[in-house]
């Protein structure tokens, strides 16, 4: 089993920063793109930003520079540095990981459950 664990989530108001931590655990023999994807309220979920094992980074264009994306491939986890919040951020964040669990394995993707966020206007 592999479980995906995100955390940092909150209340904060228009302007402000939060910081969102997933942390991989369980049967994992590598990890390849790890990612974060958000669902507003009533919207469809969709991409945020994504990292690669070797630190090449995407990010959808609402989120260039002002969200940031890193990981620690030590402790199999991804961070978002989220500054100069805006409203229109509110969501429920989610991390993915593209995991294999053995030499033998195939990729797989898992998900965490997700972490609201809520920017306050």
């Amino acid at each position: 089993q592999v479980q995906l664990v995100e955390s940092g989530g909150g209340l904060v108001q228009a302007g402000g920063s939060l910081r969102l931590s997933c942390l991989a655990s369980g049967s994992i023999f590598s990890i390849n793109d790890m990612g974060w994807y958000r669902q507003a309220p009533g919207k469809q979920r969709e991409f945020v930003a994504a990292i690669s094992s070797g630190g090449m980074t995407r990010y959808a264009d609402p989120v260039k520079g002002r969200f940031t994306i890193s990981r620690d491939n030590a402790k199999n986890t991804v961070y978002l540095q989220m500054d100069s919040l805006k409203p229109e951020d509110t969501a429920v964040y989610s991390c993915k990981a593209d995991v294999r669990r053995s030499v033998w394995s195939s990729w797989m993707d898992y998900w965490g459950k997700g972490t609201l966020v809520t920017v306050s206007s």
